[in-house]
């Protein structure tokens, strides 16, 4: 561009006061190569304060400041702006770098020419216009900084004519594209928005420009298996140029997670259903059932349509009201229980001995209490006989040796009545006498005997040895003592009972 000056030898004095305030900077260069005048503006973009400091020359300018193109290759010294002018080159929008030597800021400028000619249509004066561009080229490097940092998938299209002008690495890692591929193509090659899930709104939002919302869509990859995606547009500017950023959030490991969760629960309802022992799944909140198997049926005679959707204290699933409390409250606590022996209610009145053991667990995302029974009716009943047995045996334990006596007494360790509470020091020095002689085996007359007292007295000590410790039969008392060291007779010692007579008592 030149413009041609209708006096030959205008001042340019009053050009000079017009231009001095613009907020572009305007540098003068004189054909032979001299910077004749700059504005303030110019020399604040190239961090000086004076024309001096730009350079007396064309030359001393190239010298004093480093220019670089944006992709970092740094300019020969034909190609500075300064030079083409000089030249008589006319130009627009060259963006350059200009850096100080030793400075590490660089000051982005966007330089156009100007050639001003006399009336003979010579150049009288050469002008470079700056503009200054350093923070918006910044905010773009940030962008693109954090842009192609951000681990979420994106890719940006041109609204202008539909292209891609950036796509992230996230993205790139999702689909398996290379960069090459997808920049510079157009959304009528590769749509992202092909298979969403209301792709009429997505593309409506897209040619006015506005956010698209979050659906659903399955994605084209360079495989082609379409993944499965979240995806949205938010419109953004990038540089000039209106641009929408579509967003991604992958779902195949959550769709994987869901598959792998539903053959779990799909496995775990085939074992719960064949499971040889009984269980049942409870609901946390009031413990209702939801669910019982087979052997759960089988063995407590419930039906299904009796039981699912009951509560657990309602069907007395958890023993007596003190004993529920206590397992519910520790199921709260820990989370799960192990080998509690309670009495259930069953269909009839009837009552069934279990051992119970639960955990709490999640099934179809609902926070749920498995509870596995195990009767032990039988073995309740046997060892009660079994206990019956020892204490009938006990009653004269003057025929057995220590060592019988000693197994004997270790059965009934089992028994459901195991005393813990009461210490020997709640029982008179005198019953604690007759307790270590009982713990040796000792019967009610060996004792009288040996204590010279009556068996009459000697019924009034065990009796209150009985209200004392809580117990009822002989062989728990027999356990009690030897849990505490009574009647714990040295091996070494030579003492042997006194032989006793055989006595005929009546029947």
């Amino acid at each position: 561009m030149s413009i041609e000056i209708p006096r030959p030898n205008a001042d340019r004095t009053q050009l000079q006061q017009i231009i001095a305030g613009l907020p572009e900077g305007v540098i003068i260069i004189n054909p032979d190569q001299t910077i004749a005048w700059s504005n303030q503006a110019a020399l604040t973009m190239h961090g000086v304060s004076s024309v001096e400091e730009l350079g007396r020359t064309v030359s001393d300018y190239r010298e004093r400041f480093e220019l670089h193109y944006r992709n970092r290759h740094k300019l020969p010294a034909g190609d500075y702006p300064m030079d083409r002018v000089v030249a008589g080159e006319a130009f627009t929008q060259v963006v350059v770098e200009v850096t100080l030597p030793g400075e590490e800021r660089h000051r982005v400028q966007q330089i156009r020419s100007m050639i001003i000619t006399d009336p003979a249509g010579d150049p009288d004066c050469l002008v470079l216009i700056l503009e200054d561009e350093t923070e918006r080229f910044s905010a773009e490097e940030r962008f693109e900084r954090t842009f192609n940092a951000n681990p979420a998938p994106a890719i940006i299209v041109r609204l202008a004519d539909g292209r891609y002008v950036k796509v992230n690495q996230g993205f790139l890692a999702l689909t398996g594209f290379a960069k090459e591929a997808l920049i510079g193509r157009s959304m009528h090659e590769y749509d992202v928005l092909e298979r969403a899930e209301r792709r009429d709104l997505a593309v409506d939002r897209l040619h006015a420009g506005t956010t698209i919302p979050q659906m659903e869509a399955l994605l084209g990859t360079a495989t082609g298996e379409p993944r499965m995606v979240i995806i949205a547009g938010q419109p953004i500017q990038v540089g000039t140029e209106a641009c929408m950023l579509f967003t991604f959030a992958d779902l195949q490991p959550r769709k994987q997670a869901q598959d792998a969760l539903r053959q779990s629960e799909e496995r775990f309802a085939v074992a719960f259903r064949l499971a040889p022992v009984p269980m049942a799944i409870l609901a946390v909140d009031g413990s209702r059932v939801l669910d019982i198997n087979d052997a759960f049926v089988n063995t407590t005679g419930w039906r299904r349509e009796q039981i699912v959707g009951r509560t657990g204290p309602e069907l007395g699933l958890w023993g007596e009201a003190g004993t529920r409390d206590q397992l519910e409250t520790q199921l709260k606590q820990t989370g799960r229980l192990r080998g509690a022996e309670v009495r259930i209610g069953l269909p009839g009145d009837r009552v069934c001995d279990v051992q119970l053991s639960a955990e709490a667990v999640m099934i179809h995302g609902q926070p749920c209490v498995l509870v596995v029974m195990l009767d032990v009716t039988r073995r309740k009943q046997g060892e009660a006989e079994l206990l019956r047995a020892i204490e009938a045996v006990m009653q004269d334990t003057s025929w057995f040796g220590q060592r019988i006596i000693e197994k004997l007494a270790s059965l009934t360790e089992r028994g459901p009545n195991r005393p813990t509470g009461p210490a020997v020091s709640d029982i008179t020095p005198r019953g604690r006498e007759v307790l270590a002689l009982l713990a040796q085996g000792l019967g009610d007359d060996e004792v009288a005997d040996r204590l010279k007292i009556s068996r009459n007295t000697l019924r009034n000590h065990v009796s209150a040895i009985y209200k004392v410790t809580g117990l009822r039969r002989r062989a728990e008392l027999v356990v009690w003592a030897r849990e505490r060291g009574l009647g714990v007779r040295d091996k070494s010692s030579k003492e042997q009972r006194p032989k006793r007579r055989a006595t005929v008592r009546p029947v």
